[in-house]
């Protein structure tokens, strides 16, 4: 592990005092401003931040978590799983007395990294949430490098020193599967959302392995969670020669897009295509019929990334957590096959 930069180190490479760089860095006279840019600039290149025990010894406790969303900013406008995911990471602040720094950086993981850099290293969080775990994702090692507390959503990793709150991506897949394969289908699509997130590759991963022990054909297309793309592949499923007699979509804004789409192609649901959601949400029961969806706690999700967090800050570290499983809410959409 990378030891922590401190004041002595800046000193010692400078020449100068330890008292002339805690001057400088605190924005005390006592120090001439050309002193002052070099203080500044070799601290940034030695990634030096405020500890947290220095804090705690001048009673400057922060009491925050940081979060940002390599999201785009119009996905996450209408994403009801995230402001959930919020409303339960703050029950758990307002709770303790902590508070949350949020921000959306747009799809742009560099930028989030950067974010977690200069926030920690300004002292204005204690650690992180970290969400939408990646196909070899960058961000786990440059946090780590930072020794920047941190609890990552996805797993579960062996290989990371963070706590990771895992989902049983697979046993979720098979929920719905069964379901399908209950209702004598064979033939079923799975519309997913962008195979760069790791809990993707798991979904399709779960859904393709319990088809194959009931003996289905799987369809699997890449949407990027937007209604357009949900639209254009339900439109090239069902024209082509043998439709799916099913089909799952990675979140509700695309299930209620698709079932739109299947009214329009008067294609009736559910008996000729049923039509399953990824995410409940108020928008899969506000159609219809009623859509078919997986629930989950996703208030308890963020109740339990926050509490994995201040846990950890206090110097607890759970290490793999499972998050409840999810259930099946069947509803109209989904019929025997026809």
């Amino acid at each position: 592990m990378a030891s922590r930069a401190t004041m002595a180190d800046i000193a010692r490479q400078l020449g100068i005092s330890k008292a002339a760089v805690s001057y400088a860095l605190n924005g005390q006279p006592g120090v001439a401003a050309d002193t002052r840019e070099r203080v500044l600039a070799v601290a940034q290149d030695l990634g030096w931040h405020p500890s947290a025990s220095a804090r705690a010894l001048t009673g400057s406790e922060l009491r925050v978590i940081g979060l940002a969303l390599s999201r785009p900013t119009d996905a996450f406008a209408v994403d009801s799983f995230f402001f959930r995911f919020l409303a339960g990471v703050e029950s758990v602040l307002v709770e303790r007395g902590w508070s949350l720094l949020l921000r959306v950086v747009g799809d742009n993981t560099d930028l989030e990294v950067e974010t977690y850099r200069r926030w920690w290293g300004e002292g204005r969080i204690d650690g992180v949430i970290v969400v939408d775990e990646r196909h070899h994702d960058e961000r786990i090692a440059a946090i780590e490098a930072m020794e920047l507390p941190a609890v990552l959503c996805g797993g579960p990793r062996k290989d990371v020193r963070m706590p990771c709150l895992w989902t049983d991506q697979a046993g979720d897949g098979a929920l719905v599967v069964e379901h399908l394969a209950d209702l004598a289908h064979r033939r079923i699509a799975h519309i997913s959302g962008p195979r760069i997130f790791a809990h993707e590759r798991a979904r399709q991963r779960g859904v393709r392995a319990a088809a194959a022990r009931h003996g289905m054909e799987v369809i699997t297309l890449e949407g990027s969670y937007a209604a357009a793309d949900a639209d254009k592949l339900t439109r090239r499923l069902v024209q082509q020669g043998e439709p799916p007699t099913a089909l799952i979509f990675g979140n509700d804004h695309m299930s209620v897009a698709g079932l739109r789409t299947l009214r329009e192609l008067e294609i009736a649901v559910p008996e000729q295509i049923s039509v399953v959601s990824w995410d409940d949400s108020p928008l899969t029961t506000a159609v219809d019929p009623p859509l078919t969806a997986l629930a989950r706690d996703t208030q308890g999700y963020g109740r339990q990334a926050a509490e994995a967090l201040l846990d950890l800050v206090a110097g607890r570290h759970r290490g793999r957590i499972a998050v409840p499983r999810s259930a099946l809410r069947v509803r109209s959409s989904t019929a025997i096959a026809p």
